[in-house]
């Protein structure tokens, strides 16, 4: 089975983390903050707040952004649940906005005039978290340019887009969002085999995350109600988590970073290849977003069904039969039995669920061989060519 995605490691991924066991630290040590700031640099953003996994960064970006119970986060329908659960693990309401017809990542346009319905209504949102679907940034320019008009706070779930660019940038800089959030999942761009990272260039953000991340703990006097009792002494000043990430974790992620340039290069030699070799078949094919450079974090295509007899699960299905693991990104978070209960239905955002109904993740990974990606395509070509 081919799969649509796996980790790339090698020897030096493996002897990074026995480095670590051998070490006095295996979490809470100085890996840690090597990996931060090496990711900081990298992007070109001024702090790194690395936590468990992308789901806790998001978490506690919300908090970060003051959502509360009472506030409101939008967000894309196409993307995995926790861009949406981030605001009700706040007590925040969540809605969505619809994508793109193109790019399949949020439609800035439909995001503009449901901002226009919503400021009548006195029901604006406190944070949009914008995701960068497959690799690719949103039309960032126009929602940081709405973000000032109407005061709402951009996270970019950039958990696909390590490594990718936006207007002659790293994604994660921070020119357009408030906070970036990164995916360390083994099928990211990169792994810390479980992971995630916010990013930030404002230090009272970067604090409060780091806070957040350990319990709300602190150990500057500054932050305390009281004078300290000695050196031991450590305050909780907020509700906050244990969502902090290993130095094995980090060893491994930053390992990894230093191959990231040739993970990028591979990927988007392969969606190349794919855009050649599919470019004749019943297929949409991705769009760019102009001014963005993809991640390639994953290659969807849409299959053109009144062109072909079968049905969309029958083109998975087949796939799926000849050893290909195709997979589906994504379900559109507004038809989860979840959100139902809390009003949505079919209908509500009728762009995404047009992509549900066509959309097909082929593999893309660093190490797909050409001679794997052909016979995804031959395969392919005999099932919808």
């Amino acid at each position: 089975m081919i799969p649509y995605g796996r980790q790339s490691l090698d020897q030096a991924d493996i002897d990074a983390v026995v480095a670590v066991l051998q070490s006095d630290w295996l979490t809470q040590g100085p890996t840690i903050e090597r990996f931060e700031q090496a990711m900081a640099a990298r992007c070109e953003a001024g702090y790194a707040v690395a936590v468990c996994n992308a789901t806790a960064a998001l978490h506690i970006a919300c908090l970060a952004a003051g959502l509360g119970p009472g506030d409101r986060l939008w967000t894309t329908p196409n993307t995995f649940l926790a861009s949406a659960n981030c605001g009700r693990y706040c007590g925040a309401e969540v809605d969505f906005v619809d994508i793109d017809p193109l790019t399949w990542n949020l439609d800035a346009n439909a995001l503009a005039l449901k901002l226009e319905a919503a400021e009548r209504d006195a029901t604006l949102p406190k944070v949009l978290v914008v995701v960068a679907f497959s690799g690719q940034s949103c039309d960032m320019q126009t929602i940081g340019t709405l973000a000032e008009r109407y005061g709402f706070t951009v996270i970019e779930d950039a958990s696909h887009a390590v490594g990718a660019s936006y207007a002659g940038r790293p994604v994660g800089c921070g020119e357009f969002a408030a906070m970036t959030v990164f995916s360390f999942h083994p099928v990211k761009i990169i792994t810390s085999a479980e992971g995630g990272m916010v990013l930030t260039n404002r230090p009272e953000l970067a604090e409060r995350l780091r806070r957040l991340r350990s319990h709300g703990m602190t150990r500057d006097p500054a932050q305390m109600t009281e004078p300290s009792h000695g050196p031991w002494y450590y305050q909780q000043i907020e509700l906050g988590f244990n969502y902090r990430i290993t130095d094995l974790q980090a060893a491994l992620g930053l390992s990894q970073l230093g191959k990231l340039e040739g993970f990028i290069a591979r990927r988007r030699e392969l969606a190349a290849r794919y855009d050649r070799l599919l470019a004749d078949l019943p297929l949409t094919l991705p769009s760019a977003q102009p001014g963005a450079q993809s991640a390639w974090h994953l290659y969807v295509v849409r299959v053109q069904l009144d062109r072909i007899t079968l049905t969309h699960r029958e083109v998975f299905e087949a796939l799926r039969a000849a050893g290909i693991g195709v997979n589906l990104h994504y379900i559109p978070v507004h038809l989860q039995p979840y959100y139902r209960e809390q009003g949505f239905t079919e209908g509500d955002f009728p762009e995404a669920e047009r992509y549900y109904a066509q959309a097909i993740s082929l593999p893309m990974f660093a190490a797909l061989t050409d001679e794997q990606q052909d016979y995804v395509v031959e395969q392919l070509r005999r099932t919808v060519g």
